[in-house]
């Protein structure tokens, strides 16, 4: 059992609810991307999730895209995000980490992927292929990593089937039919969707897209085994990027926290 699988467990089994916080690595720059990953742990934070900058991010909305393209300009490369999880893991060796990212990036790194749980990482999120495929299809054969899959309103049956046998760590509902960063959640719709995925895994099922505030997630939290928070987090970073005052992204995230335990 990886960091991951542990934290999940140790949520459900105390009746608590995950709270996932994702930014893009090296938005603005890798230094500041490092001391907001330990301000996510100390403001209550359960899986920090670092975006992989590639240069055609289909899934996520303007805010998030425009992140990918500054930390592009800065030359960000995985190698790099490595690294700083490295540097992280001197000092927390328990928060889980999941790369998010694109699958050209990956095949490109796969030989790092393939030692990457010794370095930090715990479980890795390929955007752009289909659930039903396994990671070991494009050369990244580390099953120490937990594959994380995407599953939508749109998911038939027989595909959510497909995708839940292939999944760990656990699965990412899209709250949307869109892009991050879009709003307009349909409860009932997602209350009925997770449901139904949970006819075909016991794997935690986490909500995201689409989540701006402590009451979003409130109301997810009652669905879902935990919830993602990415563009409003994104924006923020991006606000103070000039003064490096993360104070207001520290109390937006214990709002967060709060709000679904």
């Amino acid at each position: 059992m990886n960091k991951l699988q542990a934290k999940l467990t140790e949520l459900k089994t105390n009746n608590k609810k995950a709270l996932v916080a994702y930014l893009v690595a090296g938005d603005p720059d890798l230094d500041s991307t490092l001391e907001l990953m330990h301000l996510f742990v100390k403001s209550g934070v359960d899986i920090i999730e670092i975006g992989v900058p590639f240069t055609d991010p289909i899934a996520e909305g303007p805010i998030i895209q425009k992140a990918h393209d500054r930390a592009l300009k800065l030359n960000i490369s995985l190698d790099l995000i490595i690294d700083m999880v490295v540097e992280f893991r001197k000092t927390d060796s328990e928060t889980p980490i999941v790369l998010m990212g694109y699958l050209n990036t990956f095949i490109s790194y796969s030989k790092l992927l393939n030692s990457s749980d010794e370095l930090g990482v715990d479980a890795i999120l390929v955007v752009d292929i289909p659930g039903e495929l396994k990671l070991t299809n494009y050369g990244i054969t580390n099953s120490n990593i937990d594959t994380i899959s995407l599953i939508s309103p749109t998911t038939s049956n027989e595909r959510i089937k497909q995708i839940t046998q292939n999944s760990s760590g656990f699965i990412y509902y899209v709250n949307l039919r869109g892009v991050t960063g879009s709003s307009n959640l349909d409860v009932n719709e997602i209350e009925k969707n997770i449901n139904k995925i949970r006819q075909y895994t016991d794997i935690p099922t986490l909500a995201g897209f689409g989540i701006k505030s402590p009451e979003d997630a409130k109301i997810l939290a009652k669905s879902a085994d935990g919830v993602i928070v990415g563009s409003s987090i994104v924006e923020m970073i991006d606000s103070a990027k000039t003064t490096k005052d993360f104070s207001e992204i520290e109390n937006y995230l214990k709002d967060l926290h709060k709000a679904i335990n």
